[in-house]
């Protein structure tokens, strides 16, 4: 995207009183330090939006924002331009205006030479607007749609006629690249912000399946006789064994777009009833660091985090089931804590995204890496901050408790439902309640619900079952009845072609964050502590559940009560 020069970025962030002088100068410092984009560190440090930003650059180069949604693009407007050209450029068309102007979305918009050919291409005249790269990139997602609907029709026609070509099924269904083929279904799930793709063979078919904002989404079908070079084509990009078909495989490869995107996928085949199913993770080469407000995190939240983070030792730990944001949290607070004074060291399963200047370390159990052995030696590397992915087995568990305990901090994650659940997890892997009490700092449950749609949100009044549902999910965590507050409208998504129809688009966190203070520390120190007893202290001191948390969110608007208890749940 266009860029501002630093000298004009501090006359409207300094001189404006938007950015203090000293964090402007302390977060460009940093960029120059770590070689990450100065915009992106403002932004995640919270002292600059990225709505604000675009709005900036804007303004000084006097280019109109495109206000573009994937339900929003004129079809017409779209098909003029090919989307190898689309993603080679960076542009998206998305309108053709009576006078035959077509307007395109850029993410430079000043590039004239692009501009000229452009209007060559289309015959018609260009009128640029400003896009970041990612608005773009959502947009191709029709693109994606579009083709997956004609490999979808191209090759049932071609398997149709192996009615009349008997025993030819197989070899007429490899007429459709299965390159391309494949290409194409992972440029679609890159577009629609996929986490997940899922190839599950069925009795006649293939269904592929892209998992969007944590909910698994039916994207297209394809005859079974597709099933065997598809595989083999993920195999052979993952360096497994084309010819074992009866064990799991795991691998990773790196994918590039046509647009220069670059996603690591992560590979797991697992052989099932009907062949065998292939489920690929979607992990972006390049992690642009979240702010603790982009997570979800609100104002008390982000106090409580930022104090415990910037002691010098104890331990501070994420929870939640798998796929609720748990890495992502931990690298937040990393990115936090990643200055020159410090030695950061990681021990991770896999590593997920690479961080500059920290020190990450994967683990092999084949070679015998493993979380506790890895952590040994990390504790020989002379570490200030470590950080383990998760603590699994009563031996990590000793050595990250004995690492806190002797000045280091140690960020690490655990499979609970709540907050307190750390506690007694901890208890269960073997660790004295005394040491826990000692080594303890802060725990993070978290967990990701859906955002409503801004397209196609709208309010309603709150019925009486939704209110008794509140009531009920707030007794059930113990919550005072003076602390119980019960909207009165709520929001929802009509659902548009935008969210794909679920009145869905992206996910936020809700969080219950734990501090452990000298009372809390009594108490589990004691060894009679129960689950009930800590949460009835949470409760007394006013710590905000992970329901409240969510209730406030749907509240403001941001998502729905039915996806608050829905994630409550898992």
């Amino acid at each position: 995207m266009l860029q501002i020069s630093v000298e004009q970025l501090k006359k409207f962030l300094v001189d404006e009183k938007i950015v203090s002088k000293k964090d402007f100068e302390k977060t460009l410092e940093e960029s120059k330090r770590s070689n990450q984009p100065f915009i992106d560190l403002l932004i995640a440090k919270g002292l600059l939006s990225s709505e604000y930003y675009l709005e900036l650059v804007s303004k000084y180069y006097n280019i109109p924002l495109a206000r573009i949604a994937k339900g929003d693009l004129d079809q017409k407007a779209i098909s003029l331009i090919p989307e190898r050209i689309a993603r080679e450029k960076k542009v998206i068309a998305f309108a053709l205006e009576k006078e035959g102007i077509l307007d395109v979305a850029m993410a430079d918009p000043t590039d004239l030479e692009l501009i000229e050919f452009l209007e060559k291409y289309t015959g018609k005249k260009i009128r640029p607007f400003l896009a970041t790269e990612k608005q773009i990139e959502s947009a191709f997602a029709y693109y994606g749609q579009k083709m997956a609907d004609f490999y979808q029709k191209v090759i049932k026609e071609n398997i149709k006629k192996s009615r009349y070509l008997e025993g030819r099924a197989e070899e007429l269904a490899k007429e459709v690249s299965i390159i391309d083929l494949f290409n194409n279904i992972v440029s679609f799930a890159i577009s629609s912000n996929a986490s997940d793709i899922h190839i599950e063979p069925l009795e006649k078919e293939i269904l592929i399946r892209f998992r969007i904002d944590g909910i698994l989404r039916r994207v297209l079908t394809l005859p079974k006789e597709i099933l065997p070079p598809l595989v083999a084509r993920i195999k052979i990009l993952s360096n497994l064994k084309i010819d074992v078909h009866q064990s799991p495989q795991d691998g990773r490869f790196r994918f590039k777009t046509i647009g220069g995107v670059v996603v690591d996928l992560r590979v797991s085949i697992m052989p099932v009833y009907y062949g065998e199913k292939v489920v690929m993770r979607l992990l972006p080469a390049a992690m642009k660091p979240l702010s603790l407000k982009e997570l979800g995190m609100y104002k008390d939240h982000i106090e409580i985090t930022e104090r415990n983070i910037r002691k010098p030792w104890g331990i501070i730990l994420v929870c939640g089931p798998t796929g609720c944001g748990k890495t992502t949290t931990l690298y937040s607070i990393l990115n936090l804590l990643n200055r020159p004074e410090v030695n950061i060291v990681t021990i991770e399963d896999p590593i997920e995204y690479e961080i500059p200047y920290i020190n990450q370390s994967q683990i092999n159990p084949q070679a015998g890496l493993t979380f506790a052995s890895g952590l040994r030696s990390i504790l020989r590397q002379d570490p200030d901050i470590i950080l383990v992915g998760e603590i699994r087995d009563k031996e990590t568990a000793e050595i990250a408790v004995q690492a806190a305990l002797t000045g280091h901090l140690v960020l690490s994650s655990l499979h609970t439902n709540d907050a307190p659940g750390a506690i007694f997890r901890l208890i269960d892997l073997g660790i004295e309640p005394f040491l826990i009490a000692a080594s303890l700092n802060t725990v993070i449950a978290q967990r990701l619900v859906r955002k409503i749609c801004l397209n196609c949100i709208y309010s309603y009044q709150v019925k009486e079952f939704e209110k008794q549902a509140i009531k009920r999910q707030l007794l059930d965590e113990l919550v005072l009845e003076k602390n119980i507050s019960l909207p009165k409208i709520l929001f929802r998504g009509k659902g548009c072609p935008f969210c794909g129809f679920t009145g869905y688009k992206s996910r936020v966190g809700i969080f219950e964050i734990m501090e452990m203070d000298e009372n809390l520390r009594t108490l589990v120190s004691s060894g009679k502590a129960t689950l009930t007893d800590v949460k009835k202290y949470n409760n007394q001191k006013g710590v905000i559940t992970m329901f409240q948390d969510g209730l406030r969110k749907a509240n403001l608007s941001l998502t729905t009560l039915e996806e608050v208890l829905r994630v409550i749940k898992q």
